[in-house]
């Protein structure tokens, strides 16, 4: 971990200086917020994450010489490679442009921030995804998971022996059990741990042990590639 004494190191990147600036001053008025560098593009991200091992990473969408969703990508993978925990990456973006943001999380970003969200959700966003939950900013959600089901959308299947064998999307609605997959749909939905609790009268450490099974056994590293894989099975249909 790079966290230190509680503390939580953050890297900007945003190719306008001027955001950079702004999210950076927000930032430094938090004692357990610590801004470690900025960046200006994604290649520039991939090699200060190297070098600086942010805990999240705020990162634009939109940016020259690498944009963020292969700058995410990259990230993702370079972690991997080396055996280390990757730090958790938001998408900035605003609230035209969040078509890029299905291939940033399916690419392992942790969420996604509006860049007009008012200094507070900006620095709950950060602790929420620090804390290894979802940060799914509730205006454009829902055309995330337009997109995932367009993207995923099963085409007409052939009768007899040329039907198409299971995927893996398929195998996630007999892997779970009954309890798990109740959990993964009220995920789906938004609720948090208590939430989840409350609403089917159990306690937050067992929704918690429903939720760590479900991600295990679907494969996945958090709550959103969780939700995404709710939605590409049919587990859960899109709203509206």
């Amino acid at each position: 971990m790079s966290e230190v004494n509680g503390t939580i190191r953050v890297l900007l990147v945003d190719d306008q200086p001027l955001l950079r600036s702004g999210f950076s001053m927000i930032l430094s008025t938090e004692s357990d917020i610590e801004v470690v560098g900025t960046a200006e593009h994604g290649q520039r991200a991939v090699e200060d994450v190297v070098r600086l091992r942010p805990d999240v990473v705020l990162m634009d969408v939109q940016m020259p010489v690498l944009d963020g969703i292969e700058a995410t990508r990259q990230i993702i993978a370079r972690a991997a490679d080396v055996g280390q925990t990757p730090p958790k990456i938001v998408i900035l973006t605003t609230f035209d442009r969040d078509d890029y943001l299905f291939d940033a999380l399916t690419a392992g970003a942790s969420g996604f921030l509006l860049k007009n969200a008012d200094a507070e959700h900006l620095v709950d966003g950060i602790r929420t995804v620090h804390g290894g939950l979802a940060l799914l900013a509730p205006e454009v959600t829902q055309r995330v998971i337009a997109a995932a089901h367009q993207r995923t959308a099963p085409k007409p299947e052939p009768a007899g022996p040329e039907r198409a064998a299971p995927t893996r999307a398929d195998g996630i609605l007999t892997e779970l059990t009954a309890r798990e997959s109740e959990v993964l749909t009220l995920i789906a939905t938004g609720l948090s741990n208590a939430e989840i609790a409350s609403k089917l009268f159990l306690s937050e450490a067992t929704v918690k042990t429903h939720v760590s099974n479900v991600l295990t056994k679907l494969g996945v590293r958090d709550r959103v590639q969780a939700v995404i894989a709710a939605y590409r099975s049919g587990l859960v249909p899109p709203s509206g």
